[in-house]
């Protein structure tokens, strides 16, 4: 398992658990970007032309702050300000996922998705408030 985790990352649990967010964030977009039509089907959103023309878009937006994150955890030294804007788009698909719950464009299953990028954005942002703390 130790020739799985970047020299980069070793011993370092939060970083770790953070490489593993930002890649599945890398893969859940690129999926998304490619087959919008399906991630729009399991959370059971409206498929149409236009939803996913925009579904696809985000796929795109996710698999860029994804990739973002991932390669400055795997590039260090990460410069703090990429976390925190990670993190703050975490917490801002939470709060459009969850708008869209309520407002019945997504189903309950969508909450989930909401509520894993919410923890996400928690766990980012704890980096962020590490990485402002070293010199």
């Amino acid at each position: 398992m130790s020739g799985l985790i970047p020299r980069q990352l070793a011993g370092d649990r939060l970083g770790q658990v953070v490489a593993a967010i930002a890649a599945l964030t890398v893969v859940s977009g690129g999926v998304q970007l490619v087959a919008p039509g399906f991630v729009l089907d399991i959370i059971d959103g409206d498929s149409n032309d236009t939803s996913r023309h925009f579904f696809a878009i985000v796929g795109m937006f996710m698999v860029i702050v994804g990739g973002l994150l991932l390669h400055g955890l795997l590039r260090p030294p990460v410069p703090a300000y990429v976390a925190l804007w990670c993190a703050l788009q975490k917490f801002g698909a939470a709060a459009a996922v969850g708008l869209g719950v309520v407002n019945d464009i997504f189903g309950p299953l969508a909450l989930a998705v909401a509520g894993f990028d919410f923890l996400s954005g928690v766990l980012i942002a704890l980096l962020w408030r590490r990485l402002q703390a070293t010199p």
